[in-house]
């Protein structure tokens, strides 16, 4: 499904109604502002298009909406044209970030594609392939999840409970590990949170789904 070809454009644009204004005053704030973006639980849901918030690394947190959902990946674009892909939660590519995750494999065998059935020590192994300051690098990826303690988030005004996974992953051609976190709606089985890393042990970043993609 498409869904962003002028989405931009049109919140920017002059609105008639007090709730154009609003969502206009969003967009505005979400893409330009200078610290984290918090946007209310009422624009949210008056925009007819998923969202999430999105950190990468150290920087501001922004807000960003789905531009397309075709083939269960989800594409969400940010104001400077940046994409982050994602599927059943997972980063699994990144275009016009400073560095970027180029490809992940194995993806139909990733333990995400069934996340309330995901069980204590479930394994995968992929490659991935992805930058670092600007230099190619790649390498085979071991996986193993752990369960840890569930959390309740508040997500667009609303609390969602969740069973919070840690995903230990290693790499041993460059010795590197690191950990994957992910929070999992105990109802939808929809994967609302995450932490992970793009590479290896690099360019962490945080998705915060605020309103989920129809399937």
């Amino acid at each position: 499904m498409r869904n962003l070809p002028l989405l931009l454009i049109c919140l920017l644009l002059q609105a008639c109604t007090a709730t154009q204004k609003g969502l206009s005053d969003a967009a505005t704030q979400a893409f330009l502002g200078p610290d984290d973006i918090q946007v209310t639980a009422e624009r949210i849901n008056a925009l007819p298009y998923a969202s999430m918030y999105l950190r990468v690394a150290d920087g501001q947190q922004i807000f960003v909406v789905l531009g397309f959902n075709e083939n269960g990946q989800q594409k969400w674009i940010t104001s400077d044209k940046a994409m982050v892909v994602t599927q059943n939660g997972r980063v699994i590519k990144t275009l016009g970030l400073s560095d970027n995750l180029n490809q992940v494999s194995n993806l139909q065998q990733d333990p995400l594609r069934n996340p309330l059935q995901l069980t204590e020590g479930a394994g995968w192994t992929r490659t991935l392939s992805w930058t670092e300051q600007g230099q190619l690098r790649a390498g085979e990826a071991v996986s193993r999840f752990t369960r840890l303690k569930d959390e309740v988030l508040q997500l667009a005004g609303k609390p969602v409970a969740c069973r919070v996974w840690q995903e230990e992953v290693s790499m041993a051609s460059n010795g590197k590990s690191w950990r994957n976190t992910f929070w999992i709606d105990t109802t939808s089985g929809q994967v609302r949170k995450t932490e992970q890393d793009l590479g290896a042990d690099y360019l962490p970043v945080t998705t915060t789904i605020l309103k989920p993609a129809k399937s």
